[in-house]
């Protein structure tokens, strides 16, 4: 017989798209954050609310470069505790990454020519620092947007989900949030100012730390 203790693995939930409501506004984020208000308010909700717990924190990371000492650099800015106590929950991270901070595939590279966008070697360690601080099952969520570069899209979240299952990361989602708003049948795009022409959405990737409670 099965060991009855033994936790079933979570199914991979299909690709969501998240819409701004009607009275949402579409801000242009500032650089290097990726995402409106709304998806924040709305990551609240999804994420760090369970009924009848504690909500869990938020760590908000604006990751500017991904260079040696990257941590330095990256400001955090936590939900605040309802009445100034301390939460018992593990935060969910949340690591904004502007594509702007995406190094250029070079020649040199280790990856390929085709893998634009290639990350380099601050990111293996940006995962396994962050599964170090999470629990078993705590949540780690990634937003970033493709960019143009010499007239060709780059994508890095191949790359991005790789290197976080290596440092020991369950990919579970990935959540496309549109820039624009529905008008009867068609999306009038909102793309922030600094988006290349026809960008309209950012993504968003839900990953899970796996190992052992301590």
């Amino acid at each position: 017989m099965a060991n009855s203790r033994t936790t079933a693995a979570l199914p991979l939930l299909p690709t969501s798209i998240w819409l701004p409501g009607r009275r949402d506004i579409e801000t242009s984020p500032a650089f290097p954050a990726v995402l409106p208000d709304w998806a924040i308010d709305k990551i609240r909700t999804e994420f760090t609310h369970r009924p009848g717990r504690q909500a869990a924190p938020l760590w908000r990371l604006a990751i500017r470069d991904t260079d040696s000492g990257m941590d330095v650099r990256t400001p955090c800015v936590a939900d605040p505790v309802p009445d100034g106590g301390h939460s018992r929950r593990t935060p969910v991270i949340l690591a904004e990454l502007h594509p702007d901070t995406l190094p250029d595939a070079a020649p040199h590279s280790r990856y390929c020519a085709s893998e634009q966008g290639a990350i380099d070697d601050g990111w293996p360690g940006f995962f396994h620092r962050t599964h170090r601080l999470l629990r078993a099952d705590g949540l780690l969520l990634v937003a970033t947007r493709q960019r143009r570069d010499a007239g060709a899209l780059s994508d890095p979240l191949g790359l991005l989900i790789a290197t976080a299952r290596t440092a020991g990361f369950r990919y579970l989602q990935h959540i496309v949030i549109v820039h624009g708003h529905a008008v009867e049948d068609r999306i009038v795009p909102a793309p922030p100012e600094c988006a290349p022409p026809g960008l309209i959405h950012s993504d968003l990737l839900v990953l899970r730390a796996e190992g052992s409670r301590p």
